[in-house]
């Protein structure tokens, strides 16, 4: 009965509770034992919480969450904890949502691989030799083994949906200023999103639904209506949800939709095996009554450029707090990624050299969020979305790219353009490579993540992707 009460969505698992089938202690138990079972092999979690009530859901650990230890991942914060919840945390515990541990992750959130973290790197659950990706690692590991219903992530390039798309689990990037930062441990402020890693793109929906809005502490979070997926209270969040899955299971159609498919996404540095996958996963959606259009992005090509510059200027900027007087222990230090990344932003910004690095790298932001606009807006009616793969690679093995931030920060170029636009970014399950889960990526219109789950949505019904799961017999 464990193992049948882990594998449950989160929606499964809400309508369970609610037809009483168990309780939320035997929920919770069942997780908890989980995880003492697993978590040694993963390395998902920094800490687990036994004493956890509610929904047992997991947090990135560099979420602060009141009277929990927060690291970041980092010796610089080993001891730290903070006195307040960030607002996603605080949303969530409104809804009787728990907290069961605290993720593992790439040191302040900087990495593409997991491997980051100063407490370890986290293990892929399909193959434990390979990154499992990062930031995010261990909310994906945890939601791809099924040590919670559902974790949140952050995503300040590529750090929820690569590692969703890595570990075979959907993972969810706002549209910047949907859901508040207040609370998270800031990497780069213009950059940074808060969003959910769950089984199910309909368990997406639900999360972003409890989570969207503004606190008035990030003056970027606006209030958005929606008339498709209308914000209500606990009580009835759950029919919200039944809903929508009932709509669209009537739909089961994508017939009308314009699917936008970036030719640049398919050149040189795609494994062949990844693209073999994607082009598969577009054909379905054409087979659904979608229209593929082929558009260009003549600016991505600069987007992994344009973001190692801003991104680390204002790393620069946020991490000059942890001084060992207002954050961090003057006995610890940055590991060598932050230090890379530091005196990057550090260059870029100095006299001499602010025009012709900082001030060009943000003209191409402006450029690339020009070309997505375009794609979507033409004069005679453009794209609804735009679809491609999330990374270039199947899952890499560890250590592999360790010593090549190059090659690292490339495994990015398909998705830092989406945050350089502010856009909302969906990864789903869309099959497999060398073995390995492939995610197909959905961006949206500017606080259009409606449409991208609606896709991905019915995409998922689709097909079986989505109850391929890892073998765990350690």
């Amino acid at each position: 009965m464990n193992n049948n009460i882990t594998k449950l969505t989160l929606i499964e698992t809400l309508k369970a509770l609610e037809e009483k089938q168990f309780s939320e202690k035997e929920l919770n138990e069942a997780y908890l034992e989980r995880i003492k079972k697993l978590n040694p092999s993963l390395n998902a979690f920094l800490m687990v919480n036994k004493d956890t009530k509610g929904i047992p859901s997991a947090i990135k650990d560099s979420l602060c969450t009141k009277d929990i230890k927060t690291t970041a991942a980092s010796k610089i914060l080993e001891n730290f904890i903070p006195p307040y919840n960030a607002t996603v945390v605080d949303k969530l515990l409104e809804k009787e949502i728990g907290i069961i541990g605290k993720t593992n992750c790439d040191e302040f959130t900087m990495g593409s691989s997991g491997e980051n973290s100063a407490f370890g790197p986290t293990k892929n659950p399909w193959d434990l030799t390979k990154v499992p990706g990062g930031s995010s690692s261990g909310s994906a590991v945890a939601v791809s083994a099924d040590l919670c219903t559902f974790a949140i992530g952050t995503d300040t390039g590529c750090s929820v949906r690569t590692p969703a798309s890595l570990c075979g689990v959907v993972g969810l990037k706002p549209s910047y200023g949907r859901v508040s930062r207040y609370g998270a441990i800031a990497m780069a402020s213009s950059f940074d999103q808060i969003g959910p890693i769950t089984k199910t793109v309909a368990d997406a929906r639900l999360v972003l639904e409890w989570i969207s809005g503004p606190d008035g502490f990030d003056s970027n979070c606006v209030e958005i209506a929606s008339s498709k997926t209308p914000r209500n209270d606990t009580s009835i969040s759950l029919s919200t949800g039944v809903i929508a899955i009932r709509q669209l299971a009537e739909k089961q159609s994508l017939k009308g939709l314009k699917v936008g498919v970036p030719k640049e996404y398919f050149g040189e540095g795609l494994d062949k095996g990844v693209e073999k996958v994607i082009r598969g996963a577009i054909s379905k959606l054409k087979d659904l009554g979608a229209e593929i259009i082929e558009i260009s992005l003549p600016y991505m090509k600069y987007g992994i450029a344009a973001y190692y510059i801003l991104v680390p200027c204002e790393i620069s900027s946020n991490f000059a707090r942890y001084d060992a007087i207002r954050y961090g222990s003057a006995r610890a230090e940055f590991g060598p990624e932050i230090k890379r990344r530091i005196m990057l932003g550090t260059f870029a910004l100095s006299a001499g050299y602010y025009d012709d690095y900082y001030a060009k790298a943000a003209k191409v932001r402006t450029l690339i969020k020009q070309d997505f606009e375009n794609a979507f807006n033409p004069p005679a009616g453009g794209v609804d979305v735009i679809v491609g793969p999330v990374s270039p690679t199947v899952a890499w093995n560890l250590g592999e790219k360790v010593n090549d931030p190059l090659s690292m920060y490339k495994a990015d170029i398909y998705t830092c353009p989406v945050n350089l636009a502010g856009l909302p970014g969906l990864s789903v399950p869309c099959g497999f490579s060398e073995g390995l889960p492939v995610g197909l990526q959905i961006i949206g219109k500017y606080m259009d993540e409606e449409t991208i789950l609606d896709v991905g949505e019915i995409y998922e019904q689709n097909t079986n992707w989505k109850e391929q799961k890892p073998e765990l017999s350690f």
